[in-house]
């Protein structure tokens, strides 16, 4: 679908940290991108992909040892332009004449530094250096010494004698930094004039992408049914509304209440999904069951597989009753897609287990219908709003499958889940009151496994401790703490004892990630 009907980019991966970057801002530009790793993109498959321009990403290997990552020789003679960055850029140097050298002392790059303009000119930089500098991140160990054939030099860095070349008559271009992150305040103008040289028209819309994946959705289903694991999340809220616009009464959704939600949230969900929007949704009420095994448990990768197990035997349960269900729907993510695939191959070390709906295709023996694939969170969220979700519903902070499990450490108990509910509402509202929700990535509650002595009116409380957090990210890969004004938290801990029956202390998680997670379990 996307393949034929739009023109598109291809980034070969070289093992780059900031790859998906890269891919988030050519999406924002309208620009259908796919990220593909080196060793996938032979001489063959290029040529069957025909992008209209080529991206190498950044990477940590080294140009000048035996065996590195190298794009297909195909790439070079495709007629396409090309842009190399860092990595990218010393593997064009390396592949076309060019020489490449380890890096030393004086020439290593790491941080923040500034590109001056060279001599040469080119549209590549149109609206750069408008103020005789420009900041760009660096990230490099080795550097080219000497630039391939047909290079001249744009800007130059202390460190690097050649941060941009371009050979304009083949349109190849390479920088040394890396435009796509934050610290490279005029980054996306530079990629806004690689786009346009390269003649992509900007038709990759939400809009557009809503009725090919309708058509794709009918096309692939037919007259058969689609079950839905609706959690209430943005991811499955969408793939569900998108779907239904597809299949209409094709799809029932399953919404498992396993106990573990925030205050009225089960109410809200089906409400939304059953009552206004008109899907057919099973509410699937197990909080007995789920809480029952939970019961006594402390270790939170236990909850985590308990509380999986469950959800899959539950949904099982209730899709059986589904008669002729041939299709499972899904809200997999692009990212999910691309971390899919190790770049290396190599094992990666489990942080947690996640909770999903991973493994039901094969024990039900259901296809999928994933059609969100293509897309990264933030389109998500523009798709939902062309489907007519309402903001403050696609506009909500995360929330994990296994939900206040992991935000009640130790042992679960009904009392325990209670306090958390209501301390949770408060936070919640404070944090709209004070017109901060959309700054916000992710924020919540967290009670805490002790208990603290405190003095409320003339007598002595021995009641929980709770933590707020709160964090900033763009994917939740990486976060920082919301820097709340001590006058709200103040006012927030206020609230939240003077309103909660059994918290008597309040305290904010300051613990950025690394070397902290977002959720507390």
């Amino acid at each position: 679908m996307t393949q034929a009907q739009h023109d598109r980019l291809l980034i070969i991966d070289f093992g780059s940290q900031v790859t998906q970057l890269i891919a988030r801002r050519l999406r924002e530009l309208n620009v259908y991108c796919e990220i593909h790793p080196y060793q996938a993109v032979t001489d063959e498959w290029l040529r069957d992909f025909a992008p209209r321009a080529i991206v190498f990403s950044g990477g940590p290997d080294s140009v000048m040892r035996d065996g590195s990552p190298r794009p297909p020789k195909a790439a070079y003679d495709l007629g396409v332009p090309i842009l190399g960055i860092c990595y990218g850029q010393q593997v064009m140097m390396q592949d076309l004449g060019g020489r490449v050298e380890a890096g030393e002392q004086a020439t290593a790059e790491f941080g923040r530094a500034y590109v001056t303009p060279a001599a040469a000119k080119s549209a590549l930089l149109a609206g750069w250096f408008a103020e005789g500098r420009e900041q760009v991140w660096m990230s490099h160990g080795d550097h080219v010494a000497e630039i391939a054939p047909g290079f001249e030099v744009l800007g130059t860095s202390p460190g690097a004698p050649f941060a941009i070349t371009a050979d304009e008559s083949r349109r190849f271009y390479a920088v040394q930094f890396h435009p796509e992150v934050h610290h490279t305040p005029n980054g996306k103008r530079l990629y806004q004039n690689f786009v346009r040289m390269a003649g992509f028209q900007g038709d990759w819309t939400m809009g557009a992408y809503r009725e090919e994946a309708v058509a794709r959705i009918r096309d692939q289903v037919g007259d058969k049914k689609v079950i839905c694991a609706l959690s209430g999340g943005v991811d499955s809220s969408v793939a569900a509304a998108l779907i239904h616009e597809a299949v209409g009464d094709q799809l029932t959704c399953v919404f498992v209440d396993h106990g573990l939600l925030r205050l009225n949230e089960a109410d809200e969900v089906v409400a939304m999904f059953r009552d206004h929007m008109n899907l057919q949704v099973i509410h699937a009420q197990e909080q007995e069951l789920f809480l029952g095994q939970l019961e006594g448990v402390g270790d939170p990768e236990t909850k985590r597989k308990i509380i999986g197990r469950l959800f899959i035997e539950v949904f099982q349960k209730y899709a059986d009753r589904i008669d002729g269900a041939e299709y499972l729907a899904q809200g997999t993510l692009y990212p999910d897609v691309i971390e899919s695939v190790s770049f290396s191959g190599g094992p990666s070390v489990t942080i947690k287990s996640h909770h999903n709906v991973g493994g039901l295709p094969e024990k039900m023996g259901l296809k999928l219908v994933e059609p969100l694939r293509e897309l990264f969170k933030d389109e998500v969220r523009a798709l939902g709003r062309e489907l007519g979700l309402p903001d403050h519903f696609i506009g909500r902070h995360p929330f994990p499958g296994p939900g206040l499990a992991i935000r009640c450490p130790g042992e679960i108990t009904r009392e325990k889940l209670d306090i958390l509910r209501k301390a949770d509402a408060v936070y919640i509202d404070q944090i709209r009151k004070h017109g901060l929700y959309d700054e916000i990535w992710q924020a919540f509650v967290a009670i805490l496994p002790v208990r603290t002595v405190g003095v409320m009116g003339d007598g002595r409380t021995y009641d929980y401790a709770c933590a707020l957090r709160a964090v900033t990210s763009v994917d939740g890969m990486t976060a920082d703490y919301y820097p709340f004004s001590h006058e709200f938290l103040g006012e927030t801990a206020t609230r939240i004892i003077n309103e909660v029956k059994g918290i008597n202390r309040v305290t904010y998680d300051v613990t950025s990630k690394p070397p902290g997670t977002i959720e507390w379990e």
